[in-house]
């Protein structure tokens, strides 16, 4: 039985991250230590923390154990899939309530990334949709920060009955979702949305793990597939991998092998999702060795040696000049340095790792010592000249170790064989170093090839080459306008700044960079800053890429608009003198012309009679003309204004003086009509 075991499995990055959080305020703090519900879908890893006295609790449950824990320190560690928008706002609120409570959000960074996409990118005009399982927390979590219409899906189908109206939709996916199926739901959405936006968020580790695992599946009879069973991830992963290969099974841990498992399978592969705890997938991996080995002991021990065979032997020991095999026999293979190589500097230990299978010839048999001596070298003599042949026939990619610089070039040692690499071929730039290049392993394509004089040309830099061009081609293939990326600042001219977006460069022109002018780009960015840019305009044919960076809430323009509106008077800084007229910032980088005719009621010659640069006024905003971006201000107006008021109270005051005059002489005749009426006898008409 061959056993394959994927190299991207277990814990991934976030994953990690989280685990030594714990391993660290275990180590470091005198603390009430819990998670916020599973740290990770991993029930085996659920249950060692808790032997580890960290229990798991719920939100709600929380404040209950703050109030009997006042005096002892309570830390509380955040899931890897992510909390909600409500929850963190609960928790920091109690964090300023309880001095003796400490949060740590062990969030994955890539989910923050898209609870950041989905909190910037939505709003009332847009629906934000989400790829995803809609019951699991990481979903949940980055729902609860997009604003606006909202929808999470499991299929195209899903997707398919949802009514997005004339909302734009916005695009992403949880980490651990199906890339191919991302792929095909895209493809739908951009048939009918032109307007769409695509965020790529599946997590590039878990893309590697599910490439992988493919891979394995489709050369193995059976797979074992460990992870929690509520491990999202996971059950992505059981589902690629059954689909290609029947007779994969889902385990939590060794003890879940089936009994049905079919042992007698000659190609077993085994990976393990994100959340999976590298003991438990060593566990799995002995388990099954065992198996393997005692199934064929019986094998083995009929097994004999002859000298002169090629036999498959596997290392189980390294030395510094000889490696050890395990030959199936009695007979101890023993493989020295100088019967495997002929560089000198050769270090056994990275050519080999304990477990590889070698071929080899058998020199001698010891029959009385119980060793074979063995010749790798024989067995590459034989079959190095056939693989280069055929390497150069189909032009084939060969892999091999640089070990000397010789007149002209390198010498690359690939398949027991030397092949001669010119100097304008090593992808070293005319007049280098070459010997950097010595005690590295470089992929080669041979140029030439003639067997009867056991002579080959190669090439490093055509393969450089063609890789740089696949994977250029493969990254333009998935470029649409309207993308978004988060791109690195690769270097600056005086006309913008270019920048790497995941393999390709694009150029942010200064326009781009900033709303105000600029004269060059390093006033807004600098080499190797990561700033969040989109396509503008695509010319594949040429291989250019244009890009935007600046947004609507970059510009000051809007801010002031947003601000202020007609008939507001606001302080503003005269900048400059013109015979027409002054010319204010009222705002950063928005200026406004007070025509002449409106800085005084009184006639002036020029403005410069009444005004200076830097000086600042109040002005009032009497026009905002928001398609040519002008603003017409006013000095007058407010002088006018303020005169106008003046001489309306000053109006009133007279006016009220002059009523307060009448009423006071009418009261004055009134009392002397009262004081005469007792001496007046009849009436004098």
């Amino acid at each position: 039985m061959k056993i394959s075991i994927a190299e991207n499995c277990g814990f991934c990055p976030g994953v990690r991250r989280a685990d030594e959080c714990v391993k660290s305020l275990l180590e470091k703090e005198n603390a009430s230590i819990y998670t916020l519900g599973k740290i990770i879908h991993n029930n085996g890893y659920i249950e060692k923390l808790r032997g580890l006295g960290i229990s798991s609790i719920e939100l709600n449950d929380i404040g209950q154990v703050l109030e009997c824990s006042a005096d002892k320190r309570v830390i509380l560690i955040g899931r890897t899939h992510g909390i909600t928008k409500e929850e963190n706002e609960e928790l920091l609120s109690l964090q300023n309530k309880y001095a003796n409570f400490s949060f740590f959000d062990m969030t994955c960074p890539y989910v923050k990334k898209i609870h950041e996409i989905a909190k910037k990118n939505t709003n009332e005009d847009t629906v934000f949709l989400l790829y995803s399982d809609p019951n699991h927390p990481e979903a949940r979590g980055i729902l609860s920060h997009a604003n606006g219409a909202k929808y999470a899906f499991s299929s195209l189908d899903e997707l398919k009955r949802i009514d997005f109206g004339d909302k734009i939709p916005i695009l992403a996916a949880q980490t651990t979702q199906n890339l191919s199926e991302f792929k095909k739901i895209k493809l739908f959405l951009k048939k009918v949305c032109t307007n769409a936006i695509f965020f790529d968020t599946i997590c590039n580790v878990t893309e590697k793990r599910q490439e992988e695992a493919v891979k394995i599946a489709k050369a193995s009879d059976a797979m074992l597939i460990i992870g929690g069973h509520d491990s999202a991830n996971t059950h992505k992963l059981y589902d690629l991998c059954s689909a290609i290969c029947p007779d994969t099974f889902w385990i939590e841990s060794v003890k879940d092998i089936p009994h049905d498992f079919p042992r007698n399978a000659k190609a077993v592969g085994i990976t393990a999702g994100a959340s999976t705890p590298d003991g438990i997938i060593l566990e799995v991996v002995k388990t099954m060795e065992r198996e393997n080995d005692f199934k064929s002991m019986l094998e083995d021990s009929l097994k004999t040696l002859h000298t002169g065979e090629t036999v498959t032997g596997t290392v189980v020991t390294i030395g510094k000049n000889e490696i050890k095999l395990d030959l199936g026999t009695k007979f101890t293979g023993v493989l020295e340095k100088e019967q495997i190589t002929d560089d000198p500097t050769a270090n056994l230990a990275e050519m080999f790792k304990v477990g590889d299978e070698v071929e080899v010839f058998v020199i001698r048999v010891e029959d009385g010592k119980g060793i074979a001596t063995l010749s790798k070298k024989r067995v590459d003599a034989d079959n190095s000249w056939v693989v280069l042949k055929a390497a150069h026939e189909n032009g084939e990619i060969l892999e091999g170790k640089v070990v000397s610089v010789v007149k002209g070039g390198v010498i690359v040692s690939t398949n027991g064989n030397t092949v001669f690499v010119p100097a304008s071929q090593t992808g070293i730039a005319k007049g280098g170093d070459l010997s950097v290049l010595v005690g590295t392993t470089q992929r080669i394509k041979l140029l030439e090839f003639d067997a009867t004089k056991k002579r080959a040309l190669g090439s490093i830099k055509v393969v450089l080459n063609e890789e740089k061009r696949a994977a250029e081609e493969a990254i333009w293939a998935t470029l649409e306008v309207g993308q978004h990326y988060m791109g690195t600042v690769k270097n600056l001219a005086s006309y913008g700044a270019f920048v790497d977006i995941g393999g390709v460069d694009g150029m942010v022109h200064n326009s781009e960079l900033s709303y105000k002018r600029i004269k060059h780009p390093s006033q807004v960015v600098s080499v190797g800053q990561v700033i969040d840019v989109y396509i503008k305009e695509l010319d594949v044919e040429k291989k250019r890429i244009s890009l935007g960076y600046k947004t609507q809430e970059m510009d000051t323009w809007y801010q002031f608009t947003q601000k202020y509106q007609v008939g507001d008077i606001v302080p503003a800084k005269i900048v400059s003198i013109m015979p027409f007229g002054a010319f204010a910032e009222v705002y950063e980088d928005v200026d406004g012309l007070i025509h002449i005719s409106r800085i005084s009621s009184q006639r002036i010659a020029s403005p410069a009679d009444v005004l200076t640069v830097g000086q600042v006024v109040d002005v009032k905003i009497i026009e905002i003309d928001d398609e040519n971006r002008k603003l017409a201000l006013s000095i007058r107006a407010i002088t006018d204004e303020a005169e106008k008021a003046a001489k309306a109270e000053a109006e009133a005051a007279e006016r009220a003086a002059r009523e307060a005059e009448e009423a006071a002489e009418a009261e004055r005749i009134a009392q002397e009509k009262a004081d005469m009426a007792p001496y007046i006898v009849g009436s004098i008409d």
